[in-house]
């Protein structure tokens, strides 16, 4: 999708290689016209899940014991909702979760629209999509047989976060002895083997895992299924922090220099803030051991009251990651923040999934943002969840004339599988698979 307000000859993929880029010193202003709010991420993604199944977005409100949007947005920023949310145990609240997933994913009926004599029964192989009746399981094989397995991993992960909202699984850490030689998962996990081997065996043998199983109302999963599934679990939180330090390297960021680092992470919602602390982020300062401070600023509209709640230090100390975050627009925060000298100027922008290609509304949103990061000469990292999304957002950024300088998959991708909720037989994507970098406009 080219943006509207920028109609231009459509242009082929320029042919780039990973670069090192020095940080421009000189700044040229620009001129930000547009005015309008930027929608909200998070409201568009729970209310598209309509278009593909009618009346899905108010199934989840009633078996979450909400009333309105509003209330699970409060519930997601980290706030209870007025009208009391919440189950009276584990077991109901494990059910009423799994009972979002239940419609058929073949003809869309929700339960309200069947008839008495039918009942929603899950796949027995992945245990994660739903059918009314056995021919619409057989007419549907044909399209989930290609990704059933994946989707079972899906259905085991999304019971294992539990383990996470609780703070029963706790991340190995510690300073990295051969920093350099990580450059992918394959060397992270070699590295860390034997602190995650000792971290697993504990976690699956804790009192914690045995309550989870006892309370999901399914049977436990063989000790490889749950090992596998708090593998992926973990590269999916610590994606996020090493595909900054991907950036910081790729880029030629000197995270040595006095005050500092800054890096501002652009379109921040709940999935980067809503219990998000600055301990996720100690894998990116051991990626760059004798740093002399790591800011990282969060700014976003959906950006969680919780994670306001941080103090932005105007120094961060030597070998320390500091998080905070900022409510809002970028182009807003720029100006309010960041040319008044309030706020440090970014080293380096991140936006983990802007999702422009996708929308009008999002596009004429972000296009400020863009704009801003073009003409201030500002090194850049964009993160997508697949090769289609990588497609259509190198052809916008192709024709904003920005100087896109690499791009490919990303070697800290997460590993975890992540279902479309309204189309469950869709072929799951991942978190951060690919990454774009740019770094101001060709003629630059």
């Amino acid at each position: 999708m080219a943006p509207r307000l920028r109609q231009r000859r459509r242009k082929k993929h320029p042919s780039v290689t990973p670069m090192v880029v020095t940080p421009p010193t000189v700044v040229t202003p620009i001129p930000v016209t547009l005015t309008k709010p930027d929608p909200s991420i998070d409201a568009l993604g729970f209310f598209s899940l309509d278009n593909n199944v009618p009346g899905l977005s108010k199934l989840i409100l009633q078996k979450l014991n909400m009333k309105s949007y509003e209330e699970y947005k409060m519930v997601v920023d980290g706030g209870t909702p007025v009208s009391g949310f919440g189950f009276r145990s584990p077991q109901e609240m494990f059910q009423r979760l799994e009972d979002t997933f239940r419609f058929c994913a073949h003809c869309r009926a929700l339960p309200s629209g069947l008839s008495d004599s039918k009942v929603l029964r899950h796949c027995k192989r992945c245990r994660n999509v739903y059918y009314c009746d056995p021919e619409c399981q057989r007419s549907d094989w044909p399209v989930h047989r290609k990704v059933c397995q994946e989707l079972g991993h899906v259905a085991v992960d999304r019971l294992m976060e539990w383990l996470l909202v609780t703070g029963d699984f706790v991340l190995p850490s510690g300073p990295w002895p051969w920093p350099a030689g990580v450059q992918d998962w394959d060397t992270w996990f070699s590295m860390r083997r034997l602190q995650l081997e000792a971290t697993l065996d504990a976690m699956l043998g804790s009192h914690a895992m045995t309550i989870l199983w006892a309370s999901v109302g399914r049977p436990r999963p063989d000790p490889d299924a749950l090992r596998g599934s708090l593998k992926r679990l973990l590269t999916d939180i610590l994606s996020r922090p090493l595909t900054l330090g991907l950036g910081l390297r790729a880029l030629g960021i000197n995270t040595g220099k006095p005050g500092g680092s800054t890096v501002h992470v652009v379109g921040a919602s709940h999935v980067e803030t809503f219990l998000t602390g600055s301990e996720d982020y100690n894998e990116l300062g051991y990626m760059f051991p004798g740093h002399l401070g790591l800011r990282v600023i969060m700014v976003g509209v959906d950006v969680t009251t919780s994670f306001l709640q941080s103090t932005v230090t105007s120094t961060p100390e030597p070998d320390t990651v500091h998080l905070s975050g900022h409510r809002g627009l970028y182009h807003d925060f720029w100006e309010e923040q960041v040319e008044t000298g309030q706020m440090a100027h970014p080293d380096m922008v991140v936006a983990f999934h802007p999702g422009f290609h996708a929308s009008p509304t999002l596009m004429e949103a972000w296009l400020p943002t863009l704009l801003l990061l073009r003409d201030y000469k500002i090194p850049t990292l964009l993160t997508v969840y697949s090769y289609q999304e990588l497609t259509a957002s190198l052809q916008i950024l192709v024709d904003l004339d920005t100087h896109v300088i690499a791009y490919g998959a990303n070697p800290f991708s997460s590993l975890k599988p992540e279902q479309v909720y309204s189309n469950p037989n869709k072929q799951p994507v991942y978190c951060s698979a690919y990454y774009i970098m740019f770094h101001g406009s060709p003629a630059s």
